[in-house]
């Protein structure tokens, strides 16, 4: 890897070169990861229904019962 004396560019370019693999996967096969953010998105909205998480156990029971 090259560096280029400008920080913030040598940042950019190691993310690219860590992640290039996986970000071009997606053009090969249009894999996403949005039914992971649309469940968690779920999820969010039911802990806020209910203002928060009072016992986590009794919390992941609930939602094996409404998303399982």
């Amino acid at each position: 890897m090259v560096e280029s004396g400008f920080e913030n560019f040598n940042i950019i370019l190691n993310t690219i070169t860590v992640n290039y693999n996986s970000t071009l996967s997606h053009f090969d096969n249009r894999s996403t990861n949005a039914s992971a953010e649309s469940f968690n998105a779920k999820i969010k909205a039911f802990r806020n229904q209910f203002r928060g998480v009072g016992k986590v156990d009794f919390f992941l029971f609930r939602l094996t019962k409404l998303f399982a």
